[in-house]
C-alpha cells in the first residue's frame, strides 16, 4: 500500500485502507489475527481500527478482547511507532456514555489493554445527548494535554452536535475533532450524505466510514439462494431483498469484470472516490480476505465507473 494521506488537520498520516479490529479476538483468535496484522503490515498498512466495547457482544466476553490482541500483537512485534492506533469509547459495558469521568476510566484501561502510553486516534463512539459537549470535549482535550492520545474523533453523531463540538473547541482553544468515522457505504449512504458529510466537509475533517463493506456483502459472496456461513450473514443478507442490494450488486460484478478486481476491491474504491473519504475500514477474518482490501490502493475508477455504481445505489 502507497501513498499515506493526512487525518484532516492532524499530522497523523495513515495508509488508504484502515484493517478493522472487530473480529480480533472474536471470529479471528489470536493466532489468526496476528496473522492478518503481519499481512497488513507487510504490504505497508500502518491504520488499524478497534474500540474497547469489542467483542462484548460475544458470549462470554466483557469487552477489550480486540484491543487486548492488538496490544499483544504490538508488544510481540515492537512496532509500536509504526502504527497508528484508534480505538473509541463510551459504549463499553463498564464504561457506558461520554461523562468526563468515564472518558478518563475507560481510557486509562484502554491504554492498559495495547499495551502503549498513547492512543493515536481516540473517538467517540456513540453520541451521548445527556453530556453538554463542553464536559466531552474539555475531558478528551485533557488526554491530548496529558499526552495520553494525540488526536481525538467522532463516530455516530448528528450534524448540529458536531458542529457545536467543533465551535466550543475553537471558541476556548481545546483539542479539535481530526475526524468523523460515519456508517456509510454503497448501501447505505443516507445516514452521511447531506448535513453530516456537509459538516465534515466545512470543517476539514477526514471521514473514516465503517461498515465499508456492508458486513461482508459487498465482498459479493452473499447472493440470492446461496448459503454464508458468517457471524454476519443475517446482517448481509438483508440487502438481497432490496432492490438497491441487488442493483449494486450487479453494478459491481460489471466494474469488477471489466477492470479485472475483486467485488470488494471495487466497491471499497467507490467508497474512497467520495468527498471528504481518507481511509474505509474494512475487517478481515483470515488472510485470504485481505488482498481484495488493500487492493484499493491500486484501483482508481473512472467517472463513468463511480457514476454507474452511484445511480445504482439510487435504485
Amino acid at each position: 500500500m502507497t501513498s499515506l494521506r493526512t487525518l484532516g488537520s492532524s499530522d497523523i498520516a495513515v495508509s488508504p485502507l484502515a484493517v478493522g479490529g472487530n473480529v480480533f479476538g472474536w471470529t479471528a483468535d489470536q493466532a489468526q489475527s496476528f496473522a492478518v496484522l503481519d499481512t497488513y503490515a507487510a504490504v505497508g498498512g500502518n491504520f488499524v481500527d478497534t474500540a474497547d466495547a469489542y467483542s462484548s457482544w460475544a458470549p462470554g466476553h466483557e469487552g477489550g478482547e480486540s484491543e487486548t490482541v492488538i496490544g499483544n500483537w504490538l508488544a510481540a512485534r515492537g512496532n509500536r511507532s509504526d502504527v497508528v492506533v484508534a480505538t473509541k469509547v463510551g459504549a463499553h459495558p463498564r464504561y457506558r456514555g461520554l461523562s468526563a469521568t468515564t472518558i478518563r476510566a475507560a481510557a486509562e484501561e484502554s491504554l492498559k489493554r495495547l499495551r502503549t502510553d498513547y492512543i493515536d486516534l481516540y473517538y467517540t463512539h456513540f453520541d451521548d445527548p445527556s453530556v453538554p459537549v463542553e464536559e466531552i470535549i474539555t475531558a478528551l482535550d485533557q488526554l491530548v494535554q496529558d499526552g495520553k492520545v494525540r488526536a481525538i474523533a467522532a463516530s455516530n453523531l448528528s450534524a448540529e452536535r458536531l458542529q457545536a463540538s467543533l465551535d466550543f473547541s475553537e471558541r476556548e482553544g481545546l483539542a479539535r475533532y481530526v475526524a468523523l468515522q460515519p456508517h456509510y457505504n454503497l448501501v447505505s449512504r443516507d445516514t452521511y450524505e447531506g448535513g453530516l458529510r456537509d459538516t465534515a466537509a466545512r470543517a476539514g475533517l477526514a471521514a473514516v466510514p465503517y461498515s465499508a463493506l456492508a458486513s461482508g456483502f459487498l465482498t459479493g459472496k452473499y447472493r440470492p439462494g446461496v448459503p454464508v456461513d458468517s457471524a454476519r450473514a443475517a446482517g448481509a443478507g438483508k440487502h438481497l431483498e432490496t432492490g438497491r442490494g441487488l442493483a449494486v450488486l450487479a453494478a459491481l460484478d460489471k466494474v469488477a469484470r471489466a477492470r479485472g478486481a475483486q467485488v470488494a476491491t471495487v466497491a471499497l474504491a467507490w467508497l474512497a472516490a467520495q468527498p471528504t473519504v481518507v481511509a474505509p475500514i474494512a475487517s478481515a477474518r483470515t488472510v485470504e480476505q485481505l488482498p481484495a482490501l488493500t487492493a484499493v490502493a491500486e484501483l482508481e475508477l473512472t467517472a463513468d465507473e463511480l457514476a454507474e455504481l452511484t445511480a445504482a445505489s439510487e435504485s
